[in-house]
């Protein structure tokens, strides 16, 4: 089977990442997964939502947007869509799994995934960038004195995987993702436990045994994933 750029079906696309992308914030990346580019930015503020003040404990969230001209056709400018919504809970969730929020006194660390170009998998790439990004962030608050030791419990990162022209394949571009009969998205953390499974058969159903393919692919990509976060994060100590 030949996939339309030419990869092998158990094959990431290029990751890249440029750390510290913008200047002005608490930590940042551009991070790429081939030709979906998303800037993961991390914003320390003061205060938390209602449900949590007066208990002394931080929060970490996200939010999510792509730029009109991020893919072929252009998209409203608009606050939040359905869609939005749903993929920035799930990075929220996602780095929440990893983050011990009592240290962090009543503070927000705020991620904002903007993306520049969207060919597949902008979900992922959010959540793998938006860990660098809250990693640089927790590491400004320690120097700031803000926190004493870095409040991470483990690396956290998520890929693409689905059954394409019937055979299972790792990080789906938008040329596979649009005509898969699965599409899955899978989050995990570096000691190899789950955060989050979102598995679809979008043309029928998918057995078991494809399910475990999928899985099997998924993990492979994200041990590629941590290795990349952890040669970006360099001194991180978890």
């Amino acid at each position: 089977m030949n996939r339309p750029d030419g990869r092998k079906p158990d094959q990431m696309r290029k990751i890249s990442v440029t750390n510290h992308y913008m200047k002005n914030a608490e930590g940042s990346c551009l991070i790429e997964f081939g030709q979906t580019k998303v800037i993961c930015s991390a914003s320390v503020e003061e205060g938390v939502p209602p449900f949590l003040k007066g208990s002394g404990k931080g929060w970490v969230t996200a939010e999510y947007g792509m730029l009109p001209r991020s893919c072929g056709t252009r998209i409203r400018r608009e606050k939040t869509s359905g869609r939005s919504e749903e993929i920035q809970r799930l990075v929220g969730r996602s780095l929440r799994s990893v983050v011990d929020t009592p240290p962090l006194g009543e503070r927000t660390i705020r991620i904002d995934c903007d993306v520049l170009q969207g060919d597949g998998g902008t979900r992922t790439a959010s959540i793998t960038g938006g860990f660098i990004a809250l990693a640089q962030a927790l590491q400004w608050m320690k120097k700031q004195g803000m926190i004493k030791n870095l409040p991470v419990k483990d690396y956290v990162a998520a890929v693409s995987v689905g059954v394409f022209e019937g055979r299972p394949v790792l990080d789906l571009n938008y040329a596979e993702d649009s005509k898969a009969d699965v599409d899955m998205n899978v989050v995990m953390v570096g000691k190899g436990q789950f955060v989050e499974i979102q598995g679809t058969g979008e043309g029928g159903t998918f057995s078991e045994a494809q399910m475990a393919a999928l899985l099997k692919l998924a993990k492979k990509g994200i041990k590629e994933l941590l290795a990349i976060q952890k040669r970006s994060l360099g001194d991180l100590r978890i």
